[in-house]
């Protein structure tokens, strides 16, 4: 089995965590969430053996073009998920994030994206493309989290709220965007902005070079800068924390998706 047929598999066992996930909204107790856990977790181990041996193949790095990386943000969001359901129990929000994995794995999947293996370039044949890819691409998992708990909570009718349970469950998606946010801003400070400077110095000899991606990167690291600076400091949470912090991952996948292709510039994929 090559890598692609690994690929289709752990697509296909992501899109039965999905149905597993959404059966549970209208089945009592929590069995179908428990099969949506562990269709995931056997997902994530396929999608893993297809990244390896992409790697292995290839002999670089699997997020050296947008194929890859889609590929690589999909699986990191598929860890986030089963890092906060065991930790936090995500309930009604899990399903919603496994749409957005399914989402990312049929564009990885399409014809749209060429998956042929390409030569890097000298300046991407270092070991600070491991680091300042893979972490940047984590933190943006955990901030996906994030984005949709936030949205669930916008999105919540308030005549909805009178209803036993309801305002808790919406405090629960407060605090759940909070923590998502918590390990994935640090995570994305790291990989975006400091692993990449130290290697922007060593291939290009500056650490900044208003880059439109390093722009948006930028952008996007101030956004969730205030979400957490209004919170810890102001104290806000409810609407206006949820709408920074879907704003910020609106930010994210500009930088992740449009920089690469409406705006030229050094990280552009070939």
């Amino acid at each position: 089995m090559n890598e692609f047929s690994f690929l289709l598999l752990a697509f296909i066992t992501y899109l039965l965590a999905m149905l597993a996930g959404f059966t549970s909204f209208f089945r009592a107790g929590s069995s179908w969430r428990r099969v949506s856990y562990y269709l995931g977790l056997g997902g994530l181990m396929l999608h893993s053996v297809s990244l390896i041996t992409r790697t292995v193949h290839s002999g670089q790095a699997p997020f050296t073009t947008m194929y890859e990386s889609v590929s690589f943000l999909a699986w990191s969001c598929v860890l986030a998920v089963i890092i906060f359901e065991r930790k936090f129990r995500l309930e009604k929000t899990g399903p919603y994030l496994w749409l957005v994995v399914v989402a990312l794995m049929a564009l990885a999947s399409s014809p749209a994206l060429p998956k042929a293996v390409s030569p890097l370039v000298p300046a991407l044949q270092s070991y600070w493309l491991w680091l300042h890819v893979s972490v940047t691409l984590l933190g943006e998992a955990f901030l996906a989290v994030a984005f949709v708990a936030s949205l669930l909570y916008l999105l919540t009718p308030e005549k909805k709220l009178s209803q036993p349970g309801q305002e808790a469950r919406r405090e629960k998606l407060d605090q759940l965007a909070y923590r998502a946010v918590a390990v994935g801003f640090p995570l994305f400070t790291l990989g975006a902005l400091v692993f990449g400077m130290i290697w922007a110095s060593k291939a290009w000899g500056r650490y900044w070079g208003w880059d439109p991606k390093e722009v948006w990167s930028l952008i996007t690291w101030l956004f969730y800068a205030l979400y957490l600076h209004t919170r810890l400091v102001h104290g806000w949470k409810g609407k206006k924390s949820a709408l920074i912090a879907v704003l910020g991952f609106l930010a994210a996948l500009f930088t992740f998706f449009g920089v690469n292709y409406f705006l030229s510039g050094l990280h552009s994929y070939a």
